[in-house]
């Protein structure tokens, strides 16, 4: 089937600056005649020749609403531009960590390898027609695109005249697997349409002992369940979880992907996995009966995790730490050692303390998966996470949400290798955690969000902060004055990195107040929503001693949250009383 390629005339259209996590907003902007078309033929032109002529590119993403029609308009694009073939998820499905790997990992038939891929993607914002929608470029390391490519793609988007389209390209049919050809001015294109869950599954039994983890899951001692809150995750968790694991279907929830999430929130954390939170004895009435021994849930591109116990909350903070903590002896991939370990700078030191106990190389980076790839790639880290429930490894060069819950359950089943047959009581999830924080010492820590905030006043806060932190004196007098049993301040800055890689510096990447006891307050704009801007407020305490290590974190964290919001004069700034999310 032969196509031709057509030249579009285009302007410019405002507001096509990607973020670390690609280009967000309302999927009617991305509706705009030549919206998407533009963003995606600024990449193109952002990539070196060989990247796009002859090249093999994968396009999926988290089955968001209008995903299917993107698919189709990328695909026609590629085919324009050169590109040799498409690799496509079966449904539009594939989920972020899966395009790493696949661009990782997969051969074609022919050995082809892809060398970047789009992933069509709002992360864990909301999907439907007024909802959001998202995009972005990941490199032949799987990882997302750096600053030098979106800051590229972002002066093109503004200069953009034309783009090229294989319109007369008919549409590919994604929801049957196979190989669609076309024939094309530069010759040969192919179409592939492919089941990502086959190059996942084997890459993740080759990490996991997944035999040790079939005989935890058979003890009916352990009970299990997983929430993909109607995102891509779902399409993974019946093949890892029941077929390979053999775990119970009923094991499963919401792990349909639909267009719109089903109508939630596709964030896994305590205030919207409100049916996992219920039934892991978590909520704020007794669901009855007895809760699982563990559960965890995805958010809706499946790259972000949330851990739980029967009645139980893991923090992501604790969740890197323990999983740092016992990889070498839990998880085959790293019985060799760690190369080291990393966190982004908002999420609490508890992973500190393990690098410095087992004498690992150590890095605190600005938020944004790129920084902990550009370490990855250069043989210096293992193990990294980031307090916004994303953890993952070096298998990939992005967050893996499903990889965290596999690594947890090895770490389960290594804690109980002992304990699966007989009437010995398994170790828990609360076991684990709090023997961790009796050998560590506990970092009692929350985030407070204030998101679609006025982004001038949340401007006008930040720089209130900025300048509060030019006199130390007068910051411990204005703490003095809200909690006199509070530790003074030692000092405050804008956090700022020199990747240890390439040299490059990022500035401005959040404002610390770091305490005399290792507390910590931390404000942060956040670029994740599609509209408005998002406050993030970090807090932080440090417990050693271990007859204090077992209060209730916000307890424990009252002074420190009377200090940030009054310090802030958050209510003042934002008009809120009360955060939109606590976690």
């Amino acid at each position: 089937m032969a196509f031709k390629v057509t030249l579009v005339s285009t302007s410019p259209i405002d507001g096509q600056k990607p973020g670390t996590s690609g280009l967000r907003k309302k999927v009617k902007v991305f509706k705009q005649p030549n919206y998407l078309e533009n963003f995606v033929q600024a990449t193109f032109n952002a990539l070196t020749p060989e990247k796009v002529k002859g090249a093999t590119l994968v396009v999926s993403g988290d089955g968001r609403y209008y995903s299917k029609d993107a698919v189709q308009i990328i695909i026609k694009m590629a085919a324009a531009n050169g590109v040799r073939r498409v690799w496509v998820g079966k449904n539009t499905l594939m989920s972020t960590p899966a395009v790493s790997a696949v661009i990782r990992e997969r051969s074609g038939a022919d050995g082809s390898k892809a060398t970047g891929a789009f992933i069509l993607t709002a992360s864990h914002n909301p999907g439907g027609p007024t909802e959001d929608f998202g995009i972005k470029y990941n490199m032949e390391n799987g990882g997302p695109a750096p600053e030098s490519i979106t800051d590229k793609i972002y002066e093109n988007t503004k200069t953009i005249k034309e783009y090229p389209i294989a319109e007369d390209l008919p549409n590919v049919d994604v929801s049957a697997i196979g190989i669609t050809s076309f024939e094309g001015p530069e010759g040969k294109f192919d179409v592939e349409v492919f089941d990502s869950a086959d190059d996942y599954v084997k890459l993740m039994k080759s990490i996991f002992d997944f035999e040790s983890i079939r005989k935890l899951l058979s003890s009916p001692k352990f009970t299990f369940c997983y929430d993909a809150l109607h995102g891509v995750a779902g399409a993974y968790a019946h093949r890892i979880f029941v077929e390979e694991l053999g775990a119970q279907e009923s094991a499963l929830l919401n792990c349909v992907p639909k267009e719109d999430f089903g109508g939630g929130h596709p964030d896994p954390n305590l205030t919207y996995a409100k049916e996992l939170v219920a039934r892991m004895g978590l909520g704020k009435s007794d669901t009855g009966g007895e809760p699982p021994e563990f559960g965890a849930a995805a958010d809706g591109d499946a790259d972000r995790n949330m851990i739980l116990g029967k009645r139980f909350f893991v923090t992501p903070s604790d969740s890197v730490a323990i999983i740092a903590a016992n990889a070498i002896e839990a998880i085959p991939y790293f019985s060799s050692g760690l190369k080291g370990v990393a966190r982004s700078m908002p999420t609490s030191a508890a992973l500190d303390v393990v690098a410095k106990s087992l004498n690992l190389k150590f890095f605190e980076v600005p938020t944004g998966w790129k920084f902990f790839g550009n370490l990855m790639d250069a043989g210096m880290c293992s193990v990294c996470g980031e307090e916004s429930f994303g953890t993952g490894s070096d298998h990939i060069r992005e967050k893996d949400g499903i990889w965290a819950v596999l690594a947890w359950m090895s770490i389960l089943a290594h804690k109980n290798k002992d304990s699966i047959d007989g009437d010995t009581k398994l170790v828990t999830v609360e076991d684990i955690v709090r023997q961790h924080w009796a050998t560590y010492g506990r970092h009692y820590y929350t985030r407070y969000d204030y998101e679609n905030v006025d982004a001038g006043k949340a401007k006008e806060l930040m720089e209130h902060l900025v300048k509060l932190q030019s006199s130390i004196p007068e910051v411990n007098k204005i703490v003095k004055g809200i909690r006199s049993d509070v530790a003074n301040v030692s000092s405050a800055d804008e956090f700022e990195y020199k990747d240890p890689v390439d040299g490059s510096i990022s500035k401005h990447q959040g404002i610390r107040y770091l305490f005399e006891d290792g507390s910590r307050l931390v404000f942060r704009l956040s670029g994740t929503g599609s509209e408005g801007a998002t406050i993030r407020l970090y807090i932080e305490q440090y417990e050693k001693d271990a007859s204090k290590i077992g209060r209730e974190s916000q307890e424990a964290l009252s002074p420190l949250v009377d200090i940030a919001l009054k310090l802030s004069k958050m209510e003042e700034f934002t008009g809120r009383s009360a955060p939109t999310v606590i976690t």
